[in-house]
């Protein structure tokens, strides 16, 4: 059974989505599926999001929030424990990890809380200005507008 997708006639056909089929070759590859911590990623909006990792056993400053472009990386790692508690059984999880989170463009991290063994990451997308549909006039070949709104006459 077949498990990959070719995007090769997708990439001739397209101009600047480049990073886009690599994301989806990566993620149907299985790379990077471990599942700790556990997390969510929700939508709280049309431009804004929230992913909540779940780090029971760390403390805020054990953890750390990297935004680059297009990336986000979240690691955490406990500093070593000094007393020497002799465990039967220990279930917490309390290795290191790295969690890594593609980024769409303009998506930058509002604020991070740590609250209750939960990390919360908020993000907004920020579209420039300049990046938004704008309308553009109609001119003709003389350089004047084609169409004028049409004046307005007071009454006498």
């Amino acid at each position: 059974m077949r498990t990959n997708f070719d995007f090769a006639p997708y990439r001739r056909s397209t101009v600047g989505f480049d990073r886009l089929f690599d994301l989806l070759e990566t993620g149907m590859r299985g790379e990077g599926t471990e599942g700790y911590p556990p997390f969510d990623i929700e939508s709280e909006g049309e431009d804004s999001y929230r992913i909540t990792l779940a780090v029971a056993g760390f403390r805020p400053e054990d953890i750390e929030i990297v935004a680059q472009r297009n990336l986000l990386t979240i690691t955490g790692k406990r500093a070593e424990e000094k007393d020497h508690t002799r465990y039967l059984h220990r279930g917490i999880a309390a290795r290191p990890f790295e969690r890594r989170f593609q980024l769409a463009d303009f998506v930058e991290v509002r604020s991070a809380d740590f609250e209750n063994g939960l990390l919360s990451v908020v993000l907004q997308r920020v579209v420039p200005e300049a990046m938004k549909p704008r309308k553009i006039a109609i001119g003709t070949a003389g350089g004047e507008p084609r169409l004028e709104a049409p004046e307005v006459r007071e009454a006498a």
